[in-house]
C-alpha cells in the first residue's frame, strides 16, 4: 500500500505497538488533503494523513530561503467561501492588501496604464447577465460588442485560466470569474505573508492539533481499505484508481520566478491582453518575499499547442521586456517551471463543474482536488471538494468505529 509498508493504517483510533490507526485515510496533504482531513477530525473521525514529499502544501508550497515564491502565482480571495471557512476557524494568517497603483496594460503591443476605454461599453452590457454554458466566451462577448474586444477581455481571463486560449472556454466558466477577479471593487484579493507556506503552516498546526495522524514521505501504490480521501494530483488519482477515464481539461503554462534588485518605478501587476499571461510583483504587498534592496516578481504566460518551454520562454521574456525596466541586469534569482495540468479545471463549452469527475467514486473512495466535480474559483475548488469528501468519508465509516 505504501513506499514504507511497514506503517500501516487500518480503522480504529488506538495504536497496536505505537503505530497510528485511523477512521479515514487521506492520501495528498494539499489544500485539498488537508480541508479533508481537518473537517472528517472536527466530525469525529480518526485521520491519517499521508503526503508523499517531505513536507505538506502539494502546490501551495513556497520556495524556501530569501525568496520565498510559490509554486506559480497564488492569492486569497476574501469574498470566497474558503476565505470564510478559515476564517471562522482562525486559521488566516497575516495578509497584505494588494496596492491601489502600479497596473500595466499590454494591448496591441503597447504597455498603457489604463485598460482599453473601448472595452467599457461591453463589460457594461455584460454586468449581470447569465453567461451561456453552451457558447464559447469568445462567441458570446462578440454578440454583444466586436471581436476585436471579445479577443481582449478573453486575454484578460489568462490570470486565472492559465490558458492560452480563454476565450474557446464556455462563457458560464469564464464569466462569473472574470467579474469576480477584474470587475468587483474594491479588490478581494489577499496575500498571505510569508507566501503561502503560511497558510499551510496553519492549517496543519490545526489538523494535528485535531488528532489528524500526519506523515510525510509516505507515498502511496495502492489504495488502502476505504473510506480514502484521494486529494492528489489528478493523473496520480487515476493510476490509484485504476480509471483512466478520470480526467480534464487544465491549463499548461511557463512559469518565471525571478529576484530583480529594486528599481523605483516597477510595475504592481502587468495583464497582458494581447497573449493572456501575466506579470506580478508579490513584493508590492508583502516585502518579505524577497532581501532588502530587491523584488520578486512572478509570471507566466501559456503555452499554445505543441508550443516547447523556450518559445513560450522567449514570449513571456518580451512581455518583461515591455514592462519591468531593465530587468535582465537586474536578476538575482531566477527559476522557471512549466505547470502542466497544474493550475485548475477548465470547462469547455457545453460543461459545467458538475461533470468533472466525481467525488464519491463508490466503495467508500471519494476524490479531492482543484480538477473534480466542485464549484469555486481556483483553489476554492480543492477546498470544497476536500470538505465535501470528508463529509462524505465520515458517513461511510462503519457502524461502532470511531
Amino acid at each position: 500500500m505504501y513506499a514504507d509498508p511497514a506503517t500501516p493504517y487500518g480503522r480504529s483510533h488506538t495504536t497496536d505497538g505505537g503505530v497510528p490507526m485511523a477512521d479515514i485515510t487521506v492520501i495528498g496533504g494539499g489544500i485539498a488533503g488537508l480541508s479533508a482531513a481537518i473537517t472528517a477530525a472536527e466530525r469525529g473521525a480518526g485521520v491519517a494523513l499521508l503526503e508523499a514529499h517531505e513536507e505538506t502544501g502539494g502546490r501551495a508550497r513556497s520556495t524556501d530561503g530569501p525568496y520565498r515564491a510559490n509554486l506559480g502565482p497564488h492569492v486569497l480571495y476574501k469574498d470566497g467561501p474558503l476565505w470564510a471557512w478559515l476564517d471562522e476557524r482562525g486559521l488566516l494568517p497575516a495578509c497584505a492588501r494588494p496596492p491601489f497603483s502600479g497596473m500595466r496594460v499590454r494591448w496591441e503591443g503597447e504597455l498603457r496604464r489604463t485598460p482599453p476605454l473601448a472595452a467599457v461599453p461591453t463589460v457594461l452590457r455584460l454586468r449581470g447577465r447569465d453567461a451561456p454554458v453552451d457558447r464559447s466566451f469568445r462567441e458570446w462577448v462578440a454578440d454583444h460588442s466586436d471581436e476585436k474586444t471579445a479577443a481582449m477581455l478573453s486575454a484578460a481571463a489568462g490570470v486565472y485560466t492559465f490558458h492560452h486560449d480563454p476565450g474557446s472556454l464556455s462563457a458560464a466558466f469564464v464569466w462569473p470569474r472574470t467579474v469576480r477577479t477584474l470587475l468587483s471593487p474594491p479588490p478581494t484579493v489577499r496575500y498571505p505573508i510569508g507566501g503561502w507556506s503560511a497558510l499551510v503552516a496553519t492549517m496543519e498546526s490545526r489538523a494535528r492539533e485535531l488528532g489528524v495522524h500526519v506523515r510525510t514521505g509516505a507515498r502511496v501504490t495502492e489504495l488502502p481499505d476505504g473510506p480514502v480521501v484521494v486529494a492528489t494530483e489528478l493523473h496520480e488519482a487515476a493510476r490509484l484508481l485504476g480509471d483512466p477515464s478520470v480526467t480534464w481539461t487544465s491549463g499548461r503554462t511557463l512559469c518565471l520566478d525571478l529576484g530583480l534588485r529594486t528599481r523605483r518605478g516597477d510595475p504592481f501587476i502587468v495583464f497582458d491582453l494581447d497573449e493572456a499571461g501575466w506579470v506580478e510583483r508579490f513584493t508590492a504587498p508583502d516585502p518579505t518575499l524577497a532581501p532588502d534592496g530587491e523584488e520578486l516578481f512572478q509570471a507566466q504566460m501559456p503555452m499554445r499547442p505543441d508550443e516547447d518551454a523556450d518559445a513560450a520562454a522567449a514570449r513571456l521574456e518580451r512581455l518583461l521586456d515591455a514592462s519591468v525596466e531593465g530587468w535582465r541586469d537586474r536578476v538575482t534569482w531566477r527559476r522557471r517551471q512549466v505547470m502542466d495540468g497544474r493550475s485548475g479545471a477548465l470547462d469547455l463549452p457545453g460543461t459545467t463543474w458538475r461533470d468533472r469527475p466525481a467525488v464519491d467514486r463508490g466503495d467508500g473512495v471519494f476524490l479531492a482536488g482543484d480538477m473534480v466535480a466542485a464549484p469555486g474559483l481556483l483553489s476554492e475548488v480543492a477546498w470544497a471538494s476536500g470538505v465535501e469528501a470528508a463529509t462524505l468519508a465520515t458517513a461511510a465509516v462503519p457502524a461502532g468505529v470511531g
